[in-house]
């Protein structure tokens, strides 16, 4: 991990609505994300993580405070498709994403229509091949075939292999794991580890289960009503929590989470 910096939040804050009707749902945020880095936004619904995740995607725009990419301005590259050239996202419901009237191949073809320059047809077919076989899907296997044909751990891997595509510099992984079952949540898992190594890629990983956050990252931002109540390494924090919140969601991981904590070897550690 290099010490250049991906993101720099400083006191940003988003609210929807006006006077009394308003809601913050992201409250006076400081945070840095570094190159290369798996960092994890845990906490419950409505914590505030998903606004704060679009507001890193450029989907929402910070009512106060400053956001900088690349340590300039978010908003300073122009045209958002500038920013989604850099910075793009997996989310819970990968069937939203696609379009079911058409077919799989055909949507991971018109991927390469955000390059500023288009590759020729034949190194397009090409490389979604070779996106495909990334994320271990032959080819064949989704040749013709709509989205509403795949389960949905096959269109998880779907999303993934556009990003294989794309290769952005940040992933947003906003809660890839819940709608899929363990095996496939293993495998997504494994995949966005090999996404960081294969394409030197920086991760945000949303989520509010605190043990698949330990599992995977290099720090966790624990989020509660906007604001963030605790940070760290996920050692520091899992074992050394500072927040009623955190214990809360210690309280609420899997068994199998906890024995993962309990060898004290996250994937961070191992690499």
């Amino acid at each position: 991990m290099t010490d250049a910096l991906k993101f720099q939040a400083k006191n940003i804050s988003r609210v929807f609505g006006h006077g009394k009707k308003s809601v913050t749902a992201v409250d006076n945020v400081t945070f840095e994300i570094r190159d290369r880095e798996i960092i994890s936004l845990v906490g419950q619904s409505g914590c505030g993580k998903t606004v704060l995740a679009k507001m890193l995607l450029r989907l929402e725009t910070p009512t106060s405070g400053e956001l900088l990419f690349n340590g300039k301005p978010i908003t300073a590259t122009g045209d958002p498709r500038n920013h989604w050239r850099q910075v793009q996202a997996v989310f819970q419901d990968p069937f939203s994403c696609f379009n079911q009237f058409f077919t799989i191949r055909s949507q991971l073809k018109s991927s390469f229509r955000l390059f500023e320059t288009k590759p020729s047809p034949g190194e397009i077919e090409e490389r979604v091949d070779q996106a495909l076989l990334a994320v271990n899907i032959k080819p064949k296997e989704v040749e013709g075939k709509y989205p509403f044909e795949l389960s949905g751990g096959q269109m998880q891997r779907m999303l993934l292999a556009r990003i294989f595509i794309l290769k952005p510099q940040v992933l947003i992984a906003d809660e890839p794991t819940s709608m899929v079952d363990a095996c496939s949540r293993a495998s997504i898992l494994d995949y966005l580890l090999k996404l960081k190594e294969e394409l030197s890629m920086t991760i945000v990983f949303v989520t509010h289960d605190i043990g698949l956050a330990y599992y995977i990252s290099d720090s966790l931002y624990i989020m509660h009503k906007g604001k963030m109540v605790d940070r760290g390494a996920p050692d520091d924090v899992i074992k050394h929590p500072t927040s009623d919140v955190t214990k809360q969601l210690l309280e609420d991981i899997p068994d199998v989470h906890r024995q993962w904590i309990a060898r004290g070897t996250p994937v961070h550690a191992a690499e």
